[in-house]
């Protein structure tokens, strides 16, 4: 993979921004893209985009102005975007002198700020920033839930009646069809294939930012979500159950009484 000059200062910014649930790629690709998968290109004066395709646009060594131009581009190929963009920026310093690494300070600092090292981290900052807008979605199901598992246990119904149960479990399902598959965290940077002199170095992205751990709790918070939907759903099949018992034992009854009446009429 081609090498990205040195950029002029030492020290330049990347941001990635949540933009909405997709971003659609498909004719962006231009002869002189530096990746294909994340779809990365340069822009402004001295900069490189990244994007991907669950929603996230990476930018490095650009000015505000010069994102925003970018992000202004992007709208009509943003797929229901988000009114309050998730973001997560992060300092890389070029130290030729120093080791690829993150340090103490959350600075990351490289030799040479490479496109394959900005793909690395821009992946590393995309995952981030989707797993922070994930980790809220999965919080507001929770935020519904608790409160219904509560009254289940101290009443032994659920509050709100049928409907209210379905909203939930449809909510609790979208979150968990959302996440489910979305971001494979577990999964390698196709730029790890071609350099994995190269792998350490994501090593160190991945502690600093937590991402395994951080998907591992999400798993389990989404396991709790499918499980509460499945105990939900029972709730309302065995309410409904016992309804239909009680209509036709009643039905029952009366078919005696009226043939005990036609009895007694005769």
């Amino acid at each position: 993979m081609s090498n990205l000059a040195e950029m002029p200062t030492r020290r330049t910014t990347m941001r990635a921004l949540l933009l909405g649930e997709r971003i659609e790629t498909a004719g962006l690709e231009r002869s002189d893209v530096l990746s294909k998968v994340p779809l990365a290109f340069r822009a402004g004066e001295n900069g490189v985009v990244a994007l991907f395709r669950y929603g996230v646009a990476v930018m490095v060594g650009m000015s505000p102005l010069e994102e925003d131009e970018v992000i202004g581009r992007l709208d009509a190929r943003i797929i229901s975007p988000f009114r309050i963009r998730e973001e997560e920026t992060v300092q890389i310093e070029v130290a030729p002198d120093k080791e690829d690494q993150v340090a103490p300070s959350g600075i990351i600092c490289v030799k040479a700020l490479t496109t394959d090292h900005i793909l690395l981290i821009a992946d590393a900052l995309a995952t981030s920033v989707i797993l922070a807008h994930d980790e809220k979605s999965v919080a507001a199901v929770f935020d519904v839930i608790q409160p219904i598992a509560r009254v289940l246990a101290e009443q032994g119904r659920p509050p709100g009646g049928r409907r209210a149960i379905l909203k939930h479990i449809g909510n609790a399902l979208l979150v968990q069809h959302r996440i489910s598959g979305l971001v494979a965290v577990a999964e390698k940077p196709d730029v790890l294939w071609e350099r994995p002199d190269l792998e350490r170095f994501y090593g160190r992205l991945e502690d600093e930012y937590e991402l395994k751990e951080r998907a591992d709790v999400l798993t389990r918070k989404l396991t709790v979500i499918s499980d509460s939907a499945k105990a939900f759903a029972d709730i309302i099949d065995t309410e409904r159950s016992a309804r239909l018992e009680l209509i036709i034992v009643v039905l029952i009854v009366v078919e005696i009484v009226i043939g005990g009446l036609q009895l007694l009429m005769h």
